[in-house]
């Protein structure tokens, strides 16, 4: 991706993916397929992307451990809720119209509302799963492309204590 030090960093990271979902993206459009097709395959988990693919000789499977170690692991594989977001936007420029098939990326989070601080989506998560206490900063995210995928509205249940996802129609 990056030439250093020693020479062009091919590890497999979500920056690629930016190019491809911003209002005006930085990459042609004849490669969008075949980096989708990659980060699909190497970095989707069912609740965010992964920071670096598994096969890399760098990645770490779990954000645990002293400070230090969680430090080296922040962006060696530990997974991102928020990337959730840019991946649907460029998925959808892809497939226009395909809500149904973007749902299926946002089910994940379906499940962990109730998880980590009920109605809460953690900020990040292990790359293998464990979650990792609830933030505010990915929802806003993850719960626009709830709305824009598929008309997904979050409304108080009947006692008023929790969250649940509802499809408008």
């Amino acid at each position: 991706m990056i030439d250093g030090p020693g020479g062009s960093d091919k590890a497999c990271r979500p920056n690629q993916l930016l190019a491809i979902s911003l209002d005006y993206p930085v990459l042609d459009a004849e490669r969008w397929d075949s980096v989708m097709e990659v980060v699909e395959r190497r970095l989707v988990t069912p609740v965010g992307l992964r920071s670096l693919s598994q096969d890399h000789v760098d990645y770490k499977a779990s954000y645990r451990g002293d400070l230090w170690t969680r430090d080296a692991a922040y962006h060696q594989g530990t997974v991102w809720a928020w990337l959730i977001g840019p991946f649907i936007d460029a998925w959808m420029k892809i497939h226009p119209g395909d809500l149904a098939g973007a749902r299926r990326y946002l089910a994940g989070f379906e499940r962990h509302l109730g998880e980590a601080g009920l109605g809460s989506i953690s900020e990040i998560f292990d790359a293998e799963p464990r979650s990792l206490p609830a933030a505010v900063s990915p929802r806003r995210g993850v719960l626009r492309r709830f709305c824009a995928a598929g008309r997904t509205a979050l409304r108080r249940t009947s006692g008023g204590c929790f969250w649940q996802l509802i499809t408008v129609c």
